[in-house]
C-alpha cells in the first residue's frame, strides 16, 4: 500500500504522559513520574523562543514548500515532498514535547530564592577530596549544559546537592566510583549567558 494512503499513527504518542512518552524518550531526559517539572525563567523563555520560531517560521515554510511538491504530480519518487512530509512530521513531534514541556512547567526563579540548604536554582560551590573547587547551578531538565556547570535537579549530583547546607559532606556516586563534596558557598542568583561563577 502507498504511504501516501497510510495516516500516520498519533495516537501512539497521545497514549503517554509527560515522564514516559515517546516524544519525550526521543527528546532526552524525562521528568519523574509524580515530579513537577521545575525550570528557571530563562529555560522556560528559551523553550516557548523555540516553540514560537517552530510553529510560525520553519513549519510555515515546510507546508509551503510540500504544497509546491505536490502540485508537481507524482510523490512517490518526489524528494522535496517525502522530505518535507518527514520534517513536518519532525517538526510536529518537536512542537507536542515542547508543549508538553511547558503545560507541565513550575518555572522558579532562583533569584527569588532564599535558603540556607541548596535548593532548585541554588549556585553551589563545592571542594573535592582532591581540595578543587567546583562551581554548580541546579536547574531544569532542558537547562543542562556541563560546560557551563548547569546540571539537572534529577542528575546524581543534582540529587546529591539538594538539601545540603554549608559545611555538609555529600556522597557523589559516579561511574568511576564513590567522590565526597564538601559545600563551600549556596547562592540563588538568576542564570545569565555565561558560565557558573563568572
Amino acid at each position: 500500500m502507498s504511504k501516501a494512503f497510510v495516516k500516520d499513527d498519533d495516537s501512539a504518542d497521545d497514549a503517554f504522559e509527560d515522564g514516559g512518552d515517546q516524544d519525550a524518550a526521543d527528546e532526552g531526559a524525562s521528568v519523574p513520574r509524580g515530579s513537577r517539572n521545575y525550570m528557571t525563567p530563562q529555560g522556560a523563555e528559551k523553550l516557548r523562543a523555540e516553540l514560537h520560531e517552530l510553529l510560525h517560521v520553519e513549519r510555515p515554510k515546510v507546508v509551503e514548500t510540500v504544497a509546491w511538491a505536490a502540485s508537481n504530480g507524482d510523490r512517490s519518487e518526489n524528494a522535496d515532498y517525502i522530505y518535507g512530509k518527514r520534517r513536518l512530521r519532525e517538526i510536529d513531534r518537536r512542537v507536542r514535547f515542547l508543549s508538553r514541556r511547558l503545560d507541565s512547567a513550575q518555572v522558579v526563579d532562583p533569584a527569588a530564592q532564599s535558603s540556607d540548604r541548596i535548593l532548585f536554582g541554588a549556585t553551589v560551590t563545592v571542594r573535592n577530596e582532591n581540595d578543587e573547587m567546583r562551581v554548580y547551578q541546579i536547574v531544569g531538565i532542558d537547562e543542562t549544559d556541563a560546560k557551563r556547570g548547569r546540571v539537572s535537579w534529577i542528575s546524581p549530583i543534582g540529587k546529591s546537592l539538594l538539601q545540603a547546607k554549608v559545611g555538609d559532606v555529600v556522597l557523589l556516586k559516579t561511574p568511576k566510583g564513590e567522590e565526597e563534596l564538601e559545600i563551600e558557598k549556596i547562592e540563588y542568583k538568576a542564570i545569565d549567558g555565561g558560565a557558573v561563577g563568572d
